[in-house]
């Protein structure tokens, strides 16, 4: 895997290449035939699909969450992949990882075309400098409108770009899912022959500075059981090499001394072990401990720091508190402040779009993200590790602007059926939408884009499936931030809630459903307090769902009972953060989720 570098300015033996897309429209796909064909697997290694979504939560969802490094060799010419996230939720690990690449790849689903995070990806892509090769993907969609979605793309670079080079892009059209590219929609090759030639030919080599001291700015950790903290990175100048002594530098302290103790390079799904690497490679360094995300490995000779990374502020925070129902600790390993403290500054460590604070409380604190799905992800992480937390309803992060508070607006963009298209604009509307554009979608349905805060997008994407019966494709990308633009009225229905503690009972549960429907099963446990259904008008209803059907000298059968009971709205962990009001909370342990009020005394 090493090669000798002559000292010239110019790696034309590498390239480093950054894959940006809009969720779903085939990155992941695309990298594993990439990998595949320049023969980075053995002949008889088992691969599966999707093979950079390595996390259990990206395979069970079907998304892309962490920026992950991959590398291949085509023609001795070795290629750096950072594989990224496509949801704007997750836009942070874009950030943190985009200055190692020299160049992009931008996939654009033919059918779709741009989306509101394509927009988003390549305007941070042009302003960092990197060359896009643009790729017209699912050329074998149905409704694919390639010429279209090519007018369409060539008009956001005109928008977007910062310099008339940035103009003269190459377009490659592929099928990812067959591993086919070629220059013209008309002749896709057999292979992605064409793209690799391409990347070769349009990507720039790296500009390096071999002579010099060692600098290699810091953009993801990982952790190994033996060699403890891993720091990834690119070498912006001179070499690294094994065993040699290295300093981080500090701010306000002298510089923390290391010694390197392994260095590895990326093929494929492994890291490979190296003993040096020089200006303009993608590696893994271990023996720098410790050491955080935007810090810059230095010569120990010569200290000194690159520019740090630039990570936008959050606009969506909650507060994550230690759980306070009654059935707190029954469930989970981490119950306490101090666990539930130490893990989430745990995870600054490696999650640079998150930000957590005091709350003046001792057990409760406030955590801020780039979004609902960011933070939920987070949620769901933390259940499945063993903790045991309640957390409030989400709510848009403000800031000053010369004395006027200012909110995030974000660009959304809604695909329906023509026949929903007023549902559509009744609920955006109510949530401070202004409508921007209407145009038909590829499939017959009508595309609504809209400038939206995003304390109206709270809640929103659940509704609408709601009232499009499913028939809605939701997405949105942050745009910049706009005083405070009114009022949102109360979006959420009224709350049935448990006025007492047992266990749900069929007869209970029927009588409830009289009132609206319910979120439990027979024999699920509740407490006074916990939110166990909804119903139509807005006020919250204190209900018995333990009630049992008092017993007479009749015999009866309970059968006609059961006929009755409607089957309970099962509820995802995003439908129940979007349903909680101002006074709820959600309770978060290993076995279960419950909603709940903050105030659990005086429900009747």
């Amino acid at each position: 895997m090493q090669t000798l570098i002559a000292a010239t300015d110019i790696r034309n033996d590498l390239r480093n290449v950054a894959i940006i897309a809009h969720v779903d429209h085939g990155k992941t796909t695309l990298v594993d035939h990439l990998l595949r064909q320049a023969n980075t697997f053995r002949s008889n290694q088992v691969v599966q699909d999707l093979a950079m979504d390595s996390n259990d939560l990206e395979r069970e969802r079907g998304m892309t969450i962490l920026a992950k490094h991959t590398g291949l060799v085509w023609q001795g010419t070795r290629i750096n992949i950072i594989d990224t996230p496509g949801h704007a939720d997750f836009s942070g690990e874009v950030e943190r990882v985009i200055n190692m690449a020299d160049g992009c790849l931008l996939l654009i689903d033919a059918a779709e075309g741009p989306m509101p995070q394509t927009r988003y990806l390549l305007k941070r892509a042009l302003a960092t400098g990197l060359r896009c090769i643009v790729i017209i993907n699912k050329c074998d969609r149905p409704d694919a409108r390639i010429a279209a979605v090519v007018s369409e793309t060539q008009d956001l670079f005109l928008e977007l770009a910062t310099d008339s080079e940035q103009l003269d892009f190459p377009i490659i059209y592929a099928i990812g899912r067959e591993g086919r590219a070629g220059f013209s929609p008309d002749a896709i090759g057999a292979n992605l022959e064409p793209l690799f030639a391409t990347m070769l030919n349009s990507i720039p080599a790296p500009r390096v500075t071999l002579e010099g001291p060692l600098r290699l700015l810091v953009t993801h950790l990982d952790y190994d059981d033996h060699l403890g903290t891993i720091a990834v990175g690119r070498v912006a100048q001179g070499d690294i090499k094994v065993g040699a002594a290295v300093a981080v530098p500090q701010v306000d302290e002298a510089p923390t001394r290391h010694q390197i103790s392994a260095i590895f390079g990326f093929e494929g799904l492994k890291r490979l072990p190296i003993t040096t690497a020089s200006a303009g490679d993608v590696v893994a360094v271990a023996g720098v401990s410790p050491i955080r995300i935007g810090q810059t490995i230095s010569s120990a000779l010569d200290p000194g720091s690159l520019p740090t990374l630039q990570i936008e502020e959050p606009t969506v925070r909650m507060t994550f508190g230690v759980n306070s129902s009654p059935y707190a600790g029954r469930e989970g390993r981490f119950v306490t402040s101090r666990q539930l403290r130490a893990r989430l500054w745990k995870e600054l460590e490696v999650n640079v779009g998150l930000r957590v604070g005091e709350t003046g409380l001792a057990d409760t604190f406030l955590v801020s993200g780039r979004g609902e799905l960011h933070l939920s992800i987070l949620i769901e992480t933390l259940r499945r590790e063993g903790y045991e937390l309640e957390v409030s309803r989400p709510e848009a992060v403000t800031h000053l602007e010369e004395g006027v508070e200012v909110e995030p607006v974000e660009w959304l963009s809604v695909t329906t059926q023509e026949e929903y298209v007023g549902t559509v604009t009744e609920y955006v509307g109510s949530r401070l939408g202004q409508l921007q554009n209407v145009s038909p979608d590829s499939q017959g349905g009508m595309r609504l884009e809209y400038r939206v805060p995003t304390r109206g997008l709270i809640g929103l994407r659940n509704a609408l499936l709601t009232a499009t019966r499913g028939n809605v494709v939701i997405a949105s990308s942050l745009e910049d931030y706009q005083p405070l633009s009114g009022d949102l009225r109360r979006q959420r229905t009224g709350a049935l809630v448990a006025f007492e503690r047992g266990v749900a009972t069929t007869y209970g549960l029927n009588n409830a459903q009289e009132r609206g429907s319910t979120y439990v099963l027979p024999g699920t446990e509740v407490y006074a307090g916990m939110i166990v259904g909804y119903h139509a008008r807005d006020k919250d209803i204190a209900i018995n769902i333990c009630k049992e059907k008092k017993q007479t000298n009749i015999r009866s059968s309970t059968s006609d009972i059961a006929v009755k009971l409607s089957p309970p709205v099962l509820l995802s962990m995003e439908q129940m953060i979007d349903f909680l009001g101002p006074e709820d909370l959600l309770e978060v342990t290993p076995a279960a989720l419950r909603l709940r009020k903050r105030t659990l005394t005086g429900i009747r």
